[in-house]
């Protein structure tokens, strides 16, 4: 994390008072965007996406801003930040959670890319759906008000839940938005905010459940695991990808290989095979479906077989594996190399 910029001077530009939200998708992001918005503020809600949150919206930014849209009433706008969010994972100044992520940091990292949409769509101030004393390390006092400092936001960031348990914000000293119909949630119970939406007409809305991935202590281990093995230089989202889903491996000769572990993975991991990759597959018996990122070295083909083998129960003596770019279109069939299950193991990732 690099030092703290300097704060944003509070943009004064003429026309309609527009503002920037982060939208995270669950309740209360979009509580503060329609508090805001319900003040007559033009608002573009931002919602961002890495492999480890908000990734399923990749590929269907439309379907999503169209949700938004018209479950409630929300512009909004879907911004892939994946490459950046890796450096901040690398070294975060504040450190990790409970497992690893870096919530203090990963916020001043958002908050840093909202002002540069701020500024390039003509915004006067930013918007979230923090809560004081909801969650225990990032919404702090003291963290919220560093995440204010070190994003550079700190006049000009608005948190409409709880402003008034907050010191007074460009936005309300100026008039843009009346503190007096902004609103003092503070704690983790979430009986105001749920009253708050059926005051606003919002009787449907995402559950809390799901939220970051590198908060599950299963999968914060794989991605702290791809982080001390792989070298800067070589980390990519889409390996990363990988990593997240199904049973992943790193195989001797340096290739990826993740399998799925039933039908609705089998189709995710599927989704995750980008141009050079090999869709995996037994050649007769049905099982898991596989997704190879071939490093070069031609041995790892029959590893990935041993692997798929080894998780297909229906295999029989001589099954072999077929390798393709889709499931119906195999461009080889390769016998698997011979490796024992704790050979097998040692690969797991």
């Amino acid at each position: 994390m690099t030092d703290a910029p300097e704060d944003v001077r509070t943009p004064t530009p003429d026309g309609p008072v527009r503002a920037i939200s982060l939208l995270s998708g669950g309740l209360d992001s979009i509580l503060a965007t329609r508090v805001v918005q319900d003040q007559g503020v033009d608002v573009l809600a931002v919602h961002f996406i890495t492999p480890f949150f908000g990734d399923d919206k990749r590929g269907r930014e439309d379907e999503v801003v169209a949700y938004y849209r018209d479950a409630f009433g929300i512009r909004a706008r879907i911004v892939d930040v994946s490459e950046a969010y890796l450096d901040v994972l690398a070294e975060p100044r504040y450190g990790y959670g409970k497992n690893f992520n870096p919530c203090i940091d990963c916020k001043i990292f958002l908050l840093r890319q909202a002002v540069e949409i701020l500024h390039a769509e003509g915004a006067r101030f930013l918007v979230t759906g923090e809560v004081l004393g909801q969650r225990p390390m990032s919404q702090r006092r003291d963290a919220m008000n560093a995440v204010a400092k070190h994003s550079g936001a700190r006049d000009i960031l608005l948190r409409p839940l709880s402003a008034l348990n907050l010191p007074i914000t460009a936005a309300e000293r100026n008039g843009w938005v009346d503190r007096n119909r902004l609103y003092g949630f503070q704690g983790r119970t979430r009986k105001p905010q749920l009253a708050l939406a059926e005051k606003l007409g919002i009787t449907e809305f995402p559950t809390p459940a799901g939220g970051c991935r590198l908060t599950d202590p299963a999968l914060g281990a794989r991605v702290r695991r791809y982080f001390e093995t792989v070298p800067p230089a070589d980390r990519r989202p889409d390996d990363v990808r990988l990593v997240l889903v199904g049973r992943p491996f790193r195989l001797p000769g340096g290739s990826w290989f993740t399998l799925g572990r039933n039908q609705a993975e089998n189709r995710v991991v599927e989704r995750l095979a980008r141009p050079g990759d090999e869709i995996v597959r037994a050649a007769g018996p049905p099982g898991p479906l596989g997704v190879l990122r071939p490093s070069g070295d031609p041995d790892d083909r029959a590893r990935a077989a041993a692997v798929l083998l080894r998780y297909c129960p229906r295999a029989g003596p001589g099954t072999r594996v077929a390798f393709g770019p889709g499931v119906d279109r195999p461009e080889r069939v390769v016998d698997p190399a011979e490796v024992d299950r704790a050979g097998i193991d040692a690969w797991r990732f």
